[in-house]
């Protein structure tokens, strides 16, 4: 497996938090801007960040993400100038994971074989993608797992005792922990219910257990991390480049500003989250 996903989790293990993971959808609003969001992330305080793939026809995404892949679709953007984005991204940042999130038709049409040995040479650390279950592991997951591509599987309230080896079988980098039954951007779920869940999760695996879907603020950062290995946020931070544009839907002049003042915000929240654990 690429070893910088590793080694930001056992940093962060060591420093004694949760992992703030931050996505944001590839091009939106384009493709410029969008490099420029993701340049500044780390630097507000992001410790992995999520690539989203923009695709015509999303069946997890929320509103918000939604609008946010029309955009980019709109804007020109396509999976290989997605995979551009890390290529660029990754002359000035050698150390923060990259994980791709979205779904499997870009990368069937793509070609895997294709699409794996672009990831890998464009510093890509991990995949997330949503619409493919175990029993298609052989699809993607095993060979991007053969050539060194973590692939992070998603666990929802729904996965239940039976069912989470099965999950778990063939996953690595982090296991994404999804919140609520429903779709991106719901409300927030109980943080002692995410609890239970996480503990459930961590008896059968060591790998770390991040919790994503719902959370909207520092708070919500604050008290979802006390119990998770990491907090991943989306749909609000998608919502801060969306509130930024123009009325005709272009990059304004305070849209990067606006991503990093909220992620900064984020990650104090993350740093608290012990804190939260130890009231």
């Amino acid at each position: 497996m690429t070893e910088r996903m590793e080694k930001r989790f056992a940093a962060l293990k060591a420093e004694g938090r949760p992992a703030l993971i931050t996505y944001f959808m590839g091009g939106d609003p384009d493709f410029d801007t969008s490099l420029q969001i993701m340049k500044a992330l780390p630097k507000a305080g992001a410790d992995v960040i999520e690539l989203g793939m923009p695709f015509s026809d999303p069946m997890a995404d929320g509103p918000s993400i939604q609008m946010a892949g029309l955009r980019a679709l709109k804007g020109g953007q396509t999976l290989a100038k997605t995979l551009e984005l890390a290529r660029e991204f990754r002359k000035s940042d050698a150390d923060t994971p990259i994980v791709m999130m979205g779904y499997y038709n870009p990368i069937y049409i793509y070609g895997v074989d294709k699409f794996i040995a672009d990831a890998l040479a464009s510093g890509i650390d991990g995949l997330i993608i949503v619409d493919l279950p175990p029993e298609m592991d052989n699809e993607l997951c095993i060979p991007a797992l053969a050539a060194g591509l973590n692939f992070i599987r998603l666990a929802t309230p729904t996965t239940d005792g039976k069912r989470l080896p099965a999950v778990l079988k063939n996953t690595s980098g982090f296991v994404y922990y999804v919140s609520m039954n429903g779709i991106t951007g719901s409300a927030l779920p109980d943080p002692s219910k995410v609890g239970e869940a996480v503990s459930r999760i961590k008896a059968h695996t060591d790998l770390p257990v991040c919790v994503g879907f719902g959370v909207k603020t520092a708070e919500h950062a604050r008290l979802i991390g006390a119990a998770a290995d990491g907090v991943v946020v989306g749909t609000a931070l998608v919502n801060q480049i969306a509130g930024s544009l123009t009325a005709d839907g272009k990059a304004g002049k305070d849209t990067v500003d606006a991503v990093s003042t909220f992620v900064k915000g984020l990650s104090s929240g993350v740093r608290d989250a012990r804190l939260a654990a130890a009231e």
